[in-house]
């Protein structure tokens, strides 16, 4: 997308055209280099904010599965006490039935 630099006639007559023309393609020029340096660093920019996403993505993960490994260790831990807990209760109450019939009969 090139743009061509317009001057107005009285610059034309006053500097000629072949002066004016040099200029115009000296400005066209400057423009077209503008432009390429600044996609050169816009594309450089982008690899950098991409590479640093990709970091930041694969961090994040990595937070999150050692989060949910660690809840999962801990989700373990305590269905165990609750298991061991259940298993005392019902060996209480068990017992209290039992001798509650034995003494009964």
């Amino acid at each position: 997308m090139t743009i061509t630099a317009k001057l107005s006639r009285r610059f034309y007559e006053q500097f000629g055209d072949q002066v004016v023309d040099e200029l115009v393609n000296l400005l066209n020029n400057v423009d077209d280099n503008s432009r390429a340096s600044l996609k050169e660093v816009n594309e450089a920019n982008f690899v950098r904010f991409d590479a640093k996403m990709e970091q930041r993505f694969a961090e994040s993960e990595a937070r999150t599965g050692r989060r949910i490994t660690q809840l999962g260790a801990d989700l373990r831990v305590e269905m165990h006490a609750m298991r061991s807990d259940m298993l005392k209760w019902m060996f209480i109450f068990f017992t209290g039935s039992a001798l509650a019939n034995i003494l009964l009969k």
